[in-house]
């Protein structure tokens, strides 16, 4: 499986938790997990460090609602890649810094409606990314 998309719900605050969640990765090796409002359905993205790899599993619910409490097995896994660290972190940065730039902090604020833009969780990844990836993004 090379590609997958949803769009999420304006209710959550998405890209910081992706952001974070991402982050995550540089700490411990404990699994890493996004839950996405898709409205009444869960998307669950699941990231597990092994050293510098991550596992990336993407599971769907049907009721967020119910789904909260339940393991990620009893989702339909319906993508999944082992990437290294240094090509996810870049890629979600990339993706947020673009909308960033596209639309700005107010123009997020105005599309994304209950969330400001996570310009915080951006600086921590993108300060982790450098730092530990020895990357210059």
């Amino acid at each position: 499986m090379s590609e997958h998309s949803d769009v999420p719900s304006y209710c959550t605050d998405a890209l910081a938790d992706l952001l974070a969640g991402v982050a995550g990765l540089y700490g411990s090796e404990a699994p890493q997990r996004v839950s996405f409002d898709m409205e009444p359905a869960e998307v669950r993205w699941v990231l597990r460090a092994a050293g510098k790899t991550v596992t990336i599993d993407i599971h769907r619910f049907p009721d967020l609602h119910h789904s909260s409490r339940l393991p990620d097995g009893d989702g339909e896994r319906v993508w999944s890649s082992v990437q290294p660290r240094r090509v996810v972190a870049h890629a979600v940065l990339e993706a947020a810094q673009g909308l960033l730039d596209r639309h700005g902090a107010k123009g997020y604020l105005k599309k994304w409606a209950e969330h400001p833009f996570p310009a915080a969780e951006l600086g921590e990844l993108r300060r982790l990314h450098r730092e530990r990836d020895s990357c210059a993004h």
